[in-house]
């Protein structure tokens, strides 16, 4: 089960639409898929469709992590039945489940979380099994909420626009991953960059898409994700893109179709290697 958390330092950078991007592409691909909005403001289970019902938020079941049900509490995207109706021929049913954002969460976001705190994500997520993807909607800060989840998390991606106080951000965050690594997951990684809302002719995007080729390398990946004129109305639907009709939709489909295949062949080559055994 690959756990990767969505993050970036800086507010407004659409973390939560890629977030949104990554689950239709894996709801499409056929990959049992949980999203856990860690943001308190739940834009992301808004994003999803989900129907609360009796079920607990992510913010309740992190206060007793040892004793909560994790599985017992998500709840299915309302995404599904749409794709269950167009893939009635599909012997195996989609899945793409959600941990329901809350509030409630805002309590552990705090600088100064010991670490029994910060494994209570990991403690939740230790007692679920049946998904190839896990991915993590965190809050846009460095509080106790985004330690907890890259704790919880094999690997981060950061989203970041094309612009100067974005570009500064991602290279904050990057050192501040390498230091968290270091002191408390040492076998947590950067699963790369996403550069989201390119516009392919503005001079200034590609003056600092060319900048981030050159600060972060091979980190950056491809292919960009262009701004779409449709997202608001997309998102205002609730409504996957993969199921959203139109020309524009079916290019950002593809989109997101491209990157969670390099992050789920990069997360495989990966994980083989840590498990190779010592010759």
């Amino acid at each position: 089960m690959q756990v990767v958390s969505i993050s970036s330092l800086k507010g407004g950078v659409g973390k939560t639409s890629v977030t949104l991007g990554l689950a239709s592409a894996a709801l499409a691909a056929g990959i049992p898929t949980l999203v856990v909005d860690l943001d308190p403001h739940a834009d992301a289970t808004t994003g999803l469709a989900v129907s609360a019902g009796d079920k607990l938020g992510i913010g309740d079941m992190l206060r007793n992590a040892r004793r909560a049900d994790l599985a017992a509490n998500v709840v299915p995207s309302g995404w599904v039945e749409t794709a269950r109706k167009r893939n009635q021929g599909s012997k195996r049913a989609p899945v793409l489940d959600v941990a329901m954002g809350s509030a409630y969460s805002g309590i552990y976001d705090r600088p100064d979380l010991g670490k029994r705190d910060l494994k209570r994500l990991s403690t939740l997520l230790g007692k679920v099994n049946g998904y190839g993807l896990v991915l993590i909607d965190c809050p846009p800060s460095l509080n106790g909420l985004t330690r907890i989840a890259w704790t919880a998390s094999n690997r981060v991606l950061l989203v970041a626009e094309p612009g100067l106080f974005s570009v500064a951000g991602t290279e904050r965050t990057m050192r501040a991953l390498d230091l968290f690594r270091r002191e408390f997951a040492p076998n947590l990684a950067p699963a790369g960059i996403v550069a989201n809302r390119v516009r392919p002719t503005s001079n200034e995007h590609t003056f600092r898409l060319a900048e981030m080729k050159q600060m972060f390398g091979g980190l950056l990946l491809e292919p960009n994700i262009a701004e779409h004129a449709n997202w608001q109305q997309i998102q205002g639907a609730a409504h996957s893109v993969h199921h959203w009709p139109g020309e524009s939709a079916k290019q950002a489909a593809s989109t997101f179709d491209a990157l969670l295949k390099n992050l789920v062949q990069t997360g495989s080559v990966r994980n083989r290697v840590m498990r190779r055994p010592a010759s």
